[in-house]
């Protein structure tokens, strides 16, 4: 059987502390944690892929905005729930290996995920 991969580049995501609000008692997903999904969504729609299905190994290489210090733990929701929705896989919890890594600086900041079937 062969081994799929797929690689995707894609704006840099909301922060945790970011894509969370409070009305009142309820949790919503904040104005810019839609926007950044609605964003991911579209870019996955134009690339046609199908959903990956069974155990996933994502790989996410960060290219922060800016030097200012980040927590790359704080990134990783957004994206895989924008992933989610955007059908790159099923249901986030196929995640069975999640690889995160800083990279250069880029202006406006991006990711660049790579998604294998784990084997």
């Amino acid at each position: 059987m062969e081994e799929v991969t797929r690689v995707y580049e894609l704006p840099y995501p909301p922060s945790v502390n970011h894509y969370w609000r409070r009305v009142g008692w309820r949790t919503l997903i904040s104005r810019e944690g839609r926007r950044y999904r609605r964003d991911v969504v579209a870019l996955l729609a134009a690339s046609r892929a199908r959903p990956m299905r069974g155990a996933l190994i994502v790989r996410v290489k960060v290219f922060p905005p800016d030097g200012r210090r980040r927590d790359l733990d704080n990134l990783q929701k957004a994206l895989l729930d924008a992933l989610e929705r955007g059908g790159a896989f099923a249901d986030d919890s196929q995640v069975a290996r999640l690889e995160v890594e800083r990279a250069d600086i880029v202006p406006g900041g991006k990711v660049i995920v790579e998604i294998a079937e784990r084997t």
